[in-house]
């Protein structure tokens, strides 16, 4: 196969900035030689790229964008694996001018989409009322809910947060479980738990929620409420029952935005029981002011292996 060779230089040069960029024993440049199938050379600040005619302007934008980000803080596997996504899916599906990456602005960080699904699901949540989140885990969909719950509260458009999950491993029973109801729900809503900790910290999640301005809960307590003025997020739906989606579905009160996220791949129901969230996608979706957005495995942003183990489970789901 004809190789190509793409020369070019990063500016400003910093020994630094340069060895963060390169990684412990150009641990960094080897990621994304063998993720682009390139070689890459590099003498300071001067690099020299081999391979395909097509793949060499990716590991430029791959190299500069790295750069930019190893200016500002440290640089791992799995930024260099996010940036290599990042501008990978660029390439496959490029930002028009009215699609440039969005911000989100929260205490502790800004958070920037990184595809064109997280894009539009952003974009959806802010300008609707319901939005549904469908796909596999890894594609950012509570991590950017929260992320976007916690910007309306700032802003003040809304005045608490709810996250709510179904306690299905516990059969929504959770009267037999040890001590309160924190204790008893904690394991259930802890991926929310960590989300709102890397956004806010510790000390600020802990005195929102003991002011009732953040909630934590399963499924079974919103039973009978209406929640005026919130921005509630339901995560794990597949695992709802259609009584409980739509009891869910009706607690929205005045003001309020809901965001309602699964994977219709991962139902842990008993087989007599029909998903909520396969039913509500078929029911609600004509409704005005109700979107939803549909993920794949192309747009897991964890760790490399994690996208391909999602990918072969959708193959084999194929073949069956």
């Amino acid at each position: 196969m004809k190789t190509s060779t793409l020369e070019f230089e990063i500016h400003p040069i910093d020994n630094s900035i340069l060895a963060n960029l390169l990684g412990t024993f150009d641990s960094n440049i080897r990621s994304i030689e063998n993720e682009l199938n390139i070689q890459i050379k590099n003498r300071g600040n001067l690099f020299l790229l081999e391979g395909q005619k097509r793949k060499l302007p990716i590991g430029e934008s791959i190299l500069l964008e790295l750069h930019s980000i190893a200016s500002k803080e440290s640089i791992d596997k799995e930024k260099v694996h996010l940036v290599i996504k990042k501008i990978m899916s660029h390439q496959e599906k490029s930002f028009t001018s009215s699609e440039e990456p969005t911000y989100i602005k929260t205490p502790r960080r800004e958070i920037q989409t990184r595809n064109p699904n997280q894009l539009e699901y952003i974009q959806s949540i802010r300008s609707h009322d319901v939005t549904f989140g469908i796909g596999p885990a890894g594609t950012g969909k509570t991590y950017l809910a929260v992320a976007a719950a916690i910007e309306s509260l700032q802003r003040q458009d809304v005045k608490r947060i709810i996250l709510v999950r179904p306690a299905v491993e516990a059969g929504e029973n959770l009267g037999f479980l040890p001590g309160d109801l924190s204790q008893k729900v904690d394991p259930y809503l802890r991926p929310m738990y960590d989300s709102l900790y890397e956004m806010l910290g510790y000390e600020q999640v802990s005195n929102l929620i003991e002011r009732r301005t953040i909630e934590l809960a399963p499924l079974a307590f919103m039973r009978g409420r209406s929640l005026n003025e919130s921005f509630i997020i339901l995560d794990e739906a597949q695992n709802t029952t259609v009584e409980q989606m739509k009891m869910f579905l009706t607690r929205m009160g005045f003001g309020s935005k809901s965001v309602v996220n699964g994977d219709i791949t991962q139902i842990d129901l008993p087989s007599e029981k029909k998903s909520g969230l396969e039913h509500a996608l078929n029911v609600v979706s004509d409704i005005d002011k109700i979107a939803s957005v549909h993920f794949s495995h192309k747009d897991v942003v964890r760790h490399r292996i994690v996208q391909e183990i999602v990918e072969a489970y959708e193959k084999n789901k194929d073949s069956e």
